[in-house]
């Protein structure tokens, strides 16, 4: 018998005060707001646990940013089971490193290049497109190696889940159904959307999108 079609459940962080205001945040370590820790503890319930759809007896793995406002949102989304499920603290999910350009709003960066566009220039100082680029496809090729191991050798379980970031999981999507980076500026993932990403008829070979900003404070 086939088994289930693998998933990758991919959140971004709930709330910060950058998130809400459009400052550009990558490496600083901005928490929570209030508002974005009841984002996330509202839909706990309806998301995590046994037969919901992030189900913990079917995670293979979890990865998780090392920045507080992903890894808080872990905990969150977890804390009514009576056990957090193991998990990999993973600097390959972190945010896209907006060097000189960390902390500012668009139309301050703008000011300094009139012309610039993130999904083509990149960062100063920070990561360029093709470097983001690289390392959201060497995060796909891991998961695909799970969804494999899983799904042809019965090693493992089914879902991979990741706690990541904005530009991140925008990429991300882009690039798991082969698409180029730049056409990641057209979805919107929302703070505590969650995204599904799976594959169509059974088959490795036919990355798809099945859902985007499940759950999520759509504004």
């Amino acid at each position: 018998m086939t088994p289930p079609t693998p998933r990758l459940f991919l959140i971004r962080h709930g709330e910060t005060e950058w998130s809400l205001n459009g400052r550009h945040t990558g490496t600083s370590d901005i928490p929570l707001t209030v508002r974005g820790e009841e984002q996330i503890k509202s839909k706990a319930h309806i998301l995590v646990g046994e037969g919901r759809p992030i189900d913990p007896q079917n995670l293979c793995v979890a990865i998780v940013s090392p920045r507080q406002r992903a890894h808080r949102t872990f905990h969150l989304l977890f804390e009514h089971l009576p056990k957090v499920p193991d998990h990999i603290i993973d600097e390959s999910v972190r945010e896209w490193d907006y060097g000189k350009y960390e902390g500012l709003f668009k139309h301050e960066i703008l000011a300094i290049d009139p012309k610039w566009e993130i999904w083509r220039d990149g960062c100063p100082g920070g990561e360029s497109a093709q470097e983001m680029c690289n390392r959201v496809d060497c995060v796909i090729a891991k998961v695909r190696e799970y969804h494999r191991q899983y799904f042809k050798e019965g090693k493992g379980t089914r879902d991979v889940l990741i706690i990541a970031h904005g530009h991140f999981n925008r990429v991300l999507i882009s690039r798991w159904i082969r698409f180029e980076l730049a056409l990641g500026t057209h979805f919107n993932v929302e703070p505590g959307g969650v995204s599904v990403l799976s594959y169509n008829h059974n088959s490795l070979d036919e990355p798809a999108l099945n859902a985007l900003n499940l759950y999520a404070d759509l504004k």
